[in-house]
Protein backbone atom coordinates (compact mmCIF):
# COMPACT_ATOMS: atom_id res chain seq x y z
CA UNK A 1 0.00 0.00 0.00
CA UNK A 2 1.02 3.60 -0.72
CA UNK A 3 0.84 6.12 1.68
CA UNK A 4 -0.29 8.62 -1.02
CA UNK A 5 -3.37 6.49 -1.63
CA UNK A 6 -4.46 6.32 1.56
CA UNK A 7 -7.27 7.80 2.09
CA UNK A 8 -7.27 8.32 5.93
CA UNK A 9 -4.76 10.98 7.43
CA UNK A 10 -2.68 11.00 10.78
CA UNK A 11 -4.09 13.54 13.25
CA UNK A 12 -1.54 16.03 15.16
CA UNK A 13 -3.73 16.35 18.22
CA UNK A 14 -5.56 13.79 20.29
CA UNK A 15 -9.68 13.28 20.39
CA UNK A 16 -10.87 15.48 22.78
CA UNK A 17 -13.94 13.53 23.67
CA UNK A 18 -11.74 10.12 24.45
CA UNK A 19 -9.89 9.19 27.80
CA UNK A 20 -8.63 5.91 26.81
CA UNK A 21 -5.24 5.20 25.32
CA UNK A 22 -6.05 3.04 22.89
CA UNK A 23 -8.74 5.03 21.42
CA UNK A 24 -6.87 8.11 21.50
CA UNK A 25 -3.58 6.48 19.55
CA UNK A 26 -5.89 4.68 17.24
CA UNK A 27 -7.67 7.37 16.15
CA UNK A 28 -4.88 9.92 15.64
CA UNK A 29 -3.04 6.83 13.87
CA UNK A 30 -6.22 6.35 11.46
CA UNK A 31 -6.82 2.92 12.75
CA UNK A 32 -10.72 3.26 13.85
CA UNK A 33 -13.03 5.75 13.20
CA UNK A 34 -15.52 7.19 16.19
CA UNK A 35 -19.35 7.26 14.71
CA UNK A 36 -20.61 7.97 18.02
CA UNK A 37 -20.12 7.05 21.57
CA UNK A 38 -19.21 3.16 22.36
CA UNK A 39 -19.03 3.00 18.08
CA UNK A 40 -16.25 2.47 15.83
CA UNK A 41 -15.86 2.05 12.48
CA UNK A 42 -11.87 -0.06 11.53
CA UNK A 43 -10.26 2.05 8.93
CA UNK A 44 -7.62 0.15 6.42
CA UNK A 45 -4.95 -0.07 8.75
CA UNK A 46 -7.23 -0.74 11.78
CA UNK A 47 -9.35 -3.82 9.47
CA UNK A 48 -5.80 -5.04 8.39
CA UNK A 49 -4.97 -5.80 12.48
CA UNK A 50 -7.92 -7.04 13.20
CA UNK A 51 -7.87 -9.68 10.29
CA UNK A 52 -4.82 -10.84 11.80
CA UNK A 53 -6.02 -11.37 15.42
CA UNK A 54 -8.83 -12.90 14.38
CA UNK A 55 -6.91 -15.67 11.67
CA UNK A 56 -4.86 -16.39 14.86
CA UNK A 57 -7.80 -17.02 16.77
CA UNK A 58 -9.51 -18.74 13.87
CA UNK A 59 -6.19 -21.07 13.50
CA UNK A 60 -6.24 -22.20 17.15
CA UNK A 61 -10.11 -22.79 17.38
CA UNK A 62 -9.34 -24.68 13.99
CA UNK A 63 -6.50 -26.88 16.21
CA UNK A 64 -9.21 -27.96 18.33
CA UNK A 65 -11.52 -29.20 15.63
CA UNK A 66 -14.00 -26.00 16.19
CA UNK A 67 -16.26 -25.93 13.14
CA UNK A 68 -16.69 -22.21 11.81
CA UNK A 69 -20.27 -20.56 11.33
CA UNK A 70 -21.61 -16.81 10.76
CA UNK A 71 -25.15 -16.73 12.87
CA UNK A 72 -27.71 -13.93 12.61
CA UNK A 73 -27.54 -10.83 14.58
CA UNK A 74 -31.52 -10.47 14.64
CA UNK A 75 -32.68 -13.05 17.33
CA UNK A 76 -36.46 -14.00 17.57
CA UNK A 77 -37.55 -13.46 21.39
CA UNK A 78 -39.23 -16.55 21.27
CA UNK A 79 -35.38 -17.71 21.04
CA UNK A 80 -34.64 -16.32 24.83
CA UNK A 81 -38.07 -16.61 26.99
CA UNK A 82 -36.91 -20.41 27.64
CA UNK A 83 -33.73 -19.32 29.42
CA UNK A 84 -35.50 -16.02 30.93
CA UNK A 85 -32.84 -13.82 28.89
CA UNK A 86 -35.60 -11.66 27.03
CA UNK A 87 -36.46 -10.19 30.48
CA UNK A 88 -35.01 -6.74 30.93
CA UNK A 89 -35.15 -7.87 34.35
CA UNK A 90 -32.44 -10.48 33.53
CA UNK A 91 -30.55 -8.99 30.56
CA UNK A 92 -30.70 -5.03 30.80
CA UNK A 93 -28.62 -4.36 27.75
CA UNK A 94 -30.35 -5.79 24.84
CA UNK A 95 -31.27 -3.54 21.73
CA UNK A 96 -34.83 -4.45 20.82
CA UNK A 97 -36.73 -3.93 17.50
CA UNK A 98 -39.94 -4.97 15.83
CA UNK A 99 -40.67 -5.92 11.99
CA UNK A 100 -43.74 -3.91 10.30
CA UNK A 101 -46.07 -6.91 11.52
CA UNK A 102 -44.94 -5.97 14.76
CA UNK A 103 -43.14 -9.44 15.82
CA UNK A 104 -40.11 -8.43 18.56
CA UNK A 105 -36.96 -8.63 17.76
CA UNK A 106 -33.44 -8.34 19.39
CA UNK A 107 -29.95 -7.83 18.29
CA UNK A 108 -27.79 -10.47 19.49
CA UNK A 109 -26.05 -9.56 22.67
CA UNK A 110 -24.48 -13.30 22.73
CA UNK A 111 -25.28 -16.50 21.14
CA UNK A 112 -25.77 -19.38 23.67
CA UNK A 113 -29.52 -20.06 23.58
CA UNK A 114 -29.82 -19.31 19.33
CA UNK A 115 -26.70 -21.92 18.81
CA UNK A 116 -28.41 -24.45 21.01
CA UNK A 117 -31.99 -24.10 19.33
CA UNK A 118 -29.41 -24.63 15.70
CA UNK A 119 -28.69 -27.96 16.82
CA UNK A 120 -31.71 -29.39 18.00
CA UNK A 121 -31.50 -31.28 14.81
CA UNK A 122 -28.25 -32.00 14.01
CA UNK A 123 -27.29 -33.48 17.64
CA UNK A 124 -29.85 -35.84 18.40
CA UNK A 125 -27.35 -39.62 18.65
CA UNK A 126 -24.33 -40.21 20.85
CA UNK A 127 -22.44 -40.33 17.41
CA UNK A 128 -23.26 -36.82 16.68
CA UNK A 129 -21.08 -35.94 19.86
CA UNK A 130 -18.91 -34.07 20.61
CA UNK A 131 -19.13 -31.04 18.61
CA UNK A 132 -17.85 -27.75 18.52
CA UNK A 133 -18.95 -24.95 16.56
CA UNK A 134 -17.54 -20.99 16.29
CA UNK A 135 -18.06 -17.63 14.88
CA UNK A 136 -16.59 -14.13 14.49
CA UNK A 137 -19.74 -11.98 14.65
CA UNK A 138 -21.00 -8.99 15.68
CA UNK A 139 -22.40 -8.11 19.01
CA UNK A 140 -24.90 -5.72 20.77
CA UNK A 141 -25.12 -4.40 23.73
CA UNK A 142 -26.90 -1.36 25.28
CA UNK A 143 -24.32 -0.21 27.86
CA UNK A 144 -25.45 2.23 29.90
CA UNK A 145 -22.12 3.78 29.62
CA UNK A 146 -19.80 2.90 26.88
CA UNK A 147 -16.26 3.50 28.03
CA UNK A 148 -12.77 1.97 27.66
CA UNK A 149 -12.38 3.46 23.74
CA UNK A 150 -12.84 -0.33 21.42
CA UNK A 151 -12.13 -2.30 24.61
CA UNK A 152 -15.55 -1.58 26.00
CA UNK A 153 -18.30 -1.06 22.87
CA UNK A 154 -21.91 -0.60 22.21
CA UNK A 155 -21.53 -2.74 18.54
CA UNK A 156 -18.59 -5.44 18.66
CA UNK A 157 -16.89 -8.09 17.15
CA UNK A 158 -17.06 -11.12 18.84
CA UNK A 159 -15.56 -14.52 18.94
CA UNK A 160 -17.86 -16.78 20.61
CA UNK A 161 -17.14 -21.05 20.71
CA UNK A 162 -19.81 -23.37 21.96
CA UNK A 163 -18.82 -26.97 22.64
CA UNK A 164 -21.57 -29.89 22.86
CA UNK A 165 -20.64 -33.03 24.85
CA UNK A 166 -22.56 -36.11 25.93
CA UNK A 167 -21.28 -35.57 29.50
CA UNK A 168 -19.37 -33.52 31.93
CA UNK A 169 -16.35 -35.75 31.85
CA UNK A 170 -16.49 -35.64 28.10
CA UNK A 171 -16.75 -31.70 28.04
CA UNK A 172 -14.12 -31.14 30.97
CA UNK A 173 -11.30 -33.03 28.38
CA UNK A 174 -12.76 -30.12 25.77
CA UNK A 175 -12.37 -27.25 28.30
CA UNK A 176 -8.44 -28.05 29.08
CA UNK A 177 -7.95 -27.96 25.11
CA UNK A 178 -9.74 -24.86 24.93
CA UNK A 179 -8.21 -23.29 27.88
CA UNK A 180 -4.44 -23.78 26.10
CA UNK A 181 -5.67 -23.03 22.82
CA UNK A 182 -6.63 -19.45 24.45
CA UNK A 183 -3.01 -19.00 26.33
CA UNK A 184 -1.63 -20.13 22.57
CA UNK A 185 -3.76 -17.27 21.70
CA UNK A 186 -2.71 -14.22 23.83
CA UNK A 187 1.08 -15.42 23.60
CA UNK A 188 0.86 -15.22 19.55
CA UNK A 189 -0.14 -11.73 20.19
CA UNK A 190 1.87 -10.88 22.30
CA UNK A 191 0.58 -10.39 25.36
CA UNK A 192 1.14 -13.96 26.89
CA UNK A 193 3.67 -13.15 29.55
CA UNK A 194 1.07 -10.09 31.13
CA UNK A 195 -1.86 -12.42 30.98
CA UNK A 196 -3.40 -15.01 33.25
CA UNK A 197 -5.62 -17.61 33.85
CA UNK A 198 -7.74 -16.15 36.48
CA UNK A 199 -10.30 -18.01 38.55
CA UNK A 200 -13.46 -16.63 38.81
CA UNK A 201 -17.15 -17.07 39.94
CA UNK A 202 -18.40 -19.80 37.71
CA UNK A 203 -21.97 -19.87 38.16
CA UNK A 204 -24.79 -22.13 38.95
CA UNK A 205 -22.90 -25.15 36.81
CA UNK A 206 -19.58 -25.27 38.34
CA UNK A 207 -17.72 -23.96 41.17
CA UNK A 208 -15.10 -21.40 38.76
CA UNK A 209 -15.21 -19.87 35.38
CA UNK A 210 -11.89 -18.89 33.86
CA UNK A 211 -10.39 -15.29 32.63
CA UNK A 212 -7.81 -14.62 30.77
CA UNK A 213 -6.63 -11.23 32.72
CA UNK A 214 -3.80 -9.62 31.13
CA UNK A 215 -1.83 -7.04 33.55
CA UNK A 216 -1.97 -3.28 33.03
CA UNK A 217 -2.52 -0.53 35.35
CA UNK A 218 -5.78 0.88 33.10
CA UNK A 219 -7.55 -2.21 33.92
CA UNK A 220 -11.12 -2.59 35.12
CA UNK A 221 -10.30 -5.68 37.54
CA UNK A 222 -8.64 -6.56 40.03
CA UNK A 223 -6.46 -10.14 40.68
CA UNK A 224 -4.31 -11.75 42.49
CA UNK A 225 -1.22 -13.30 41.03
CA UNK A 226 0.83 -16.31 41.65
CA UNK A 227 3.89 -15.93 39.66
CA UNK A 228 5.45 -18.90 39.84
CA UNK A 229 2.15 -21.31 38.69
CA UNK A 230 1.13 -18.59 36.80
CA UNK A 231 -2.13 -18.36 37.44
CA UNK A 232 -3.97 -15.77 39.48
CA UNK A 233 -7.58 -15.22 41.63
CA UNK A 234 -10.50 -12.36 40.31
CA UNK A 235 -10.91 -10.50 43.48
CA UNK A 236 -14.98 -11.55 43.77
CA UNK A 237 -13.92 -15.11 44.54
CA UNK A 238 -10.48 -14.06 46.15
CA UNK A 239 -11.05 -15.32 50.26
CA UNK A 240 -9.28 -17.94 52.47
CA UNK A 241 -11.44 -20.72 51.39
CA UNK A 242 -10.70 -20.56 47.87
CA UNK A 243 -6.99 -20.01 47.98
CA UNK A 244 -6.53 -23.15 50.13
CA UNK A 245 -8.88 -25.03 47.85
CA UNK A 246 -6.49 -24.21 44.75
CA UNK A 247 -2.93 -24.66 46.77
CA UNK A 248 -2.18 -21.24 46.75
CA UNK A 249 -0.48 -19.17 49.55
CA UNK A 250 -1.97 -15.91 50.36
CA UNK A 251 2.07 -14.89 50.89
CA UNK A 252 2.40 -15.73 47.21
CA UNK A 253 -0.22 -13.47 45.67
CA UNK A 254 0.66 -10.10 44.17
CA UNK A 255 -2.48 -7.87 43.86
CA UNK A 256 -2.22 -6.21 40.35
CA UNK A 257 -5.50 -4.07 38.33
CA UNK A 258 -6.01 -5.98 35.11
CA UNK A 259 -8.02 -6.29 32.08
CA UNK A 260 -10.17 -9.34 31.16
CA UNK A 261 -9.44 -10.55 27.60
CA UNK A 262 -11.10 -13.62 27.15
CA UNK A 263 -13.49 -15.92 29.28
CA UNK A 264 -14.16 -19.61 28.88
CA UNK A 265 -17.05 -21.09 30.78
CA UNK A 266 -19.21 -24.45 31.74
CA UNK A 267 -22.77 -24.11 31.11
CA UNK A 268 -23.92 -27.42 31.99
CA UNK A 269 -27.17 -28.31 30.70
CA UNK A 270 -28.97 -25.02 31.29
CA UNK A 271 -29.41 -24.16 27.68
CA UNK A 272 -30.14 -27.56 26.30
CA UNK A 273 -32.79 -28.35 28.91
CA UNK A 274 -34.53 -25.50 28.64
CA UNK A 275 -34.54 -25.60 24.22
CA UNK A 276 -34.95 -29.52 23.94
CA UNK A 277 -30.90 -29.91 22.85
CA UNK A 278 -31.27 -34.06 24.16
CA UNK A 279 -29.36 -36.65 22.53
CA UNK A 280 -30.20 -40.92 22.34
CA UNK A 281 -27.42 -42.82 24.35
CA UNK A 282 -25.97 -46.04 23.03
CA UNK A 283 -28.74 -47.34 25.47
CA UNK A 284 -31.49 -45.41 24.02
CA UNK A 285 -32.09 -43.48 27.00
CA UNK A 286 -32.26 -39.52 26.33
CA UNK A 287 -30.02 -36.94 27.85
CA UNK A 288 -29.70 -33.89 27.82
CA UNK A 289 -26.58 -32.51 25.58
CA UNK A 290 -23.83 -30.75 28.19
CA UNK A 291 -22.53 -27.65 26.86
CA UNK A 292 -19.52 -24.56 27.43
CA UNK A 293 -19.13 -21.49 26.11
CA UNK A 294 -16.21 -19.95 24.81
CA UNK A 295 -15.36 -16.26 24.60
CA UNK A 296 -12.76 -12.89 23.15
CA UNK A 297 -13.23 -10.11 21.45
CA UNK A 298 -10.60 -9.35 18.71
CA UNK A 299 -11.53 -5.35 18.92
CA UNK A 300 -10.92 -5.63 22.74
CA UNK A 301 -7.72 -7.97 22.42
CA UNK A 302 -6.38 -4.92 19.96
CA UNK A 303 -7.09 -2.01 22.59
CA UNK A 304 -5.24 -4.41 25.05
CA UNK A 305 -2.10 -4.27 22.85
CA UNK A 306 -2.40 -1.06 22.65
CA UNK A 307 -3.01 0.15 26.05
CA UNK A 308 0.42 -1.76 27.21
CA UNK A 309 2.79 -2.23 24.01
CA UNK A 310 2.67 1.61 23.20
CA UNK A 311 5.39 4.45 24.61
CA UNK A 312 5.44 8.58 24.48
CA UNK A 313 5.33 8.53 20.18
CA UNK A 314 2.68 6.21 19.82
CA UNK A 315 1.77 2.44 19.39
CA UNK A 316 4.08 -0.38 18.80
CA UNK A 317 2.60 -3.49 16.92
CA UNK A 318 3.65 -7.13 17.66
CA UNK A 319 5.10 -8.69 14.46
CA UNK A 320 2.24 -10.88 14.29
CA UNK A 321 -0.60 -8.57 14.32
CA UNK A 322 1.09 -5.33 13.02
CA UNK A 323 -0.96 -4.01 9.36
CA UNK A 324 2.44 -4.11 7.75
CA UNK A 325 5.41 -5.80 8.57
CA UNK A 326 7.56 -3.01 7.33
CA UNK A 327 7.26 0.69 6.70
CA UNK A 328 9.31 2.48 3.59
CA UNK A 329 10.11 5.61 4.23
CA UNK A 330 11.62 7.74 1.21
CA UNK A 331 13.17 11.16 2.02
CA UNK A 332 13.20 14.28 -0.62
CA UNK A 333 12.25 14.72 -3.88
CA UNK A 334 15.55 13.96 -5.77
CA UNK A 335 14.36 11.69 -8.56
CA UNK A 336 17.16 9.25 -8.12
CA UNK A 337 16.37 8.93 -4.39
CA UNK A 338 12.88 8.12 -5.21
CA UNK A 339 13.15 5.79 -8.34
CA UNK A 340 15.60 3.51 -5.53
CA UNK A 341 12.59 3.63 -3.19
CA UNK A 342 10.26 2.81 -6.00
CA UNK A 343 12.48 -0.34 -6.88
CA UNK A 344 12.74 -1.70 -3.13
CA UNK A 345 8.76 -1.20 -2.35
CA UNK A 346 8.20 -3.51 -6.00
CA UNK A 347 11.02 -6.01 -5.06
CA UNK A 348 9.72 -6.03 -1.46
CA UNK A 349 5.99 -6.80 -2.91
CA UNK A 350 7.82 -9.57 -5.46
CA UNK A 351 9.20 -11.03 -2.40
CA UNK A 352 5.72 -11.23 -0.44
CA UNK A 353 6.25 -8.38 2.06
CA UNK A 354 3.89 -6.70 3.64
CA UNK A 355 5.00 -2.44 3.35
CA UNK A 356 3.29 0.60 3.46
CA UNK A 357 5.34 2.75 1.41
CA UNK A 358 5.08 6.51 2.79
CA UNK A 359 6.04 8.05 -0.77
CA UNK A 360 4.12 11.20 -0.04
CA UNK A 361 5.36 14.64 -1.46
CA UNK A 362 5.58 17.61 0.47
CA UNK A 363 6.10 16.04 3.79
CA UNK A 364 8.92 16.99 5.97
CA UNK A 365 11.15 14.34 6.91
CA UNK A 366 10.27 15.18 10.66
CA UNK A 367 6.26 14.50 9.80
CA UNK A 368 7.20 11.19 8.20
CA UNK A 369 9.42 9.92 11.44
CA UNK A 370 6.63 11.12 13.41
CA UNK A 371 3.80 9.30 11.87
CA UNK A 372 5.71 6.04 11.78
CA UNK A 373 6.39 5.66 14.96
CA UNK A 374 2.97 6.70 15.73
CA UNK A 375 1.55 3.90 12.93
CA UNK A 376 4.04 1.72 14.77
CA UNK A 377 5.27 -0.71 12.08
CA UNK A 378 7.51 -3.36 13.58
CA UNK A 379 10.51 -2.14 11.01
CA UNK A 380 10.84 1.32 9.67
CA UNK A 381 13.46 1.23 6.14
CA UNK A 382 14.50 5.09 4.97
CA UNK A 383 15.87 5.57 1.41
CA UNK A 384 17.42 8.90 1.70
CA UNK A 385 20.37 10.86 -0.46
CA UNK A 386 22.67 10.12 3.27
CA UNK A 387 21.32 6.37 2.91
CA UNK A 388 22.37 5.66 -0.68
CA UNK A 389 25.82 7.29 -0.04
CA UNK A 390 26.51 5.30 2.47
CA UNK A 391 26.03 2.55 0.39
CA UNK A 392 21.69 1.45 0.73
CA UNK A 393 19.39 1.74 3.22
CA UNK A 394 18.90 2.45 6.62
CA UNK A 395 16.65 -0.07 8.70
CA UNK A 396 15.60 -0.25 12.33
CA UNK A 397 12.85 -1.72 14.57
CA UNK A 398 10.31 0.65 16.22
CA UNK A 399 11.62 -0.44 19.80
CA UNK A 400 14.92 0.69 18.75
CA UNK A 401 16.67 4.28 19.17
CA UNK A 402 19.05 3.98 15.95
CA UNK A 403 19.30 2.34 12.69
CA UNK A 404 21.62 0.85 10.85
CA UNK A 405 22.49 0.93 6.80
CA UNK A 406 22.90 -2.69 5.00
CA UNK A 407 23.07 -2.81 1.33
CA UNK A 408 19.72 -4.87 -0.60
CA UNK A 409 20.93 -8.40 0.29
CA UNK A 410 21.49 -8.22 3.61
CA UNK A 411 17.89 -5.84 3.89
CA UNK A 412 16.35 -9.12 1.95
CA UNK A 413 17.90 -11.57 4.63
CA UNK A 414 17.14 -9.17 7.52
CA UNK A 415 13.38 -9.37 6.33
CA UNK A 416 12.91 -12.93 5.42
CA UNK A 417 14.57 -13.70 9.08
CA UNK A 418 12.57 -11.32 11.19
CA UNK A 419 9.29 -10.72 8.97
Amino acid sequence: MKQSQLFTKTKKESPADEVALNAELLIKAGFINKEMAGVYSYLPLGLRVIKKIENIIREEMNAINGQEVVMTALQEKETWEPTDQWDDKNVDVWFKTKLKNNTELGLAVTHEAAMTKLMVPFLQSYRDLPKYVFQFQTKFRNETRAKSGIMRCREFIMKDLYSFCKDEAEHNEFYEKAKEAYKNIFKRVGLGHLTYVTFASGGMFSEFSHEFQTITSTGEDTIYVDENKGIAINKEVYTDEVIEKLGLSKDSLVENKAVEVGNIFTLGTRFSDALGLKYKTEEGEEKSVFMGSYGIGPGRLMGTCVEILSDDKGIIWPESIAPFKAHLLVLGEDENVRNSALDLYSELLKKGREVLFDDRHDISAGEKFADADLIGIPYRIVVSKRSLADGGYEIKKRTEANGKIVGKDELMNLLVANI
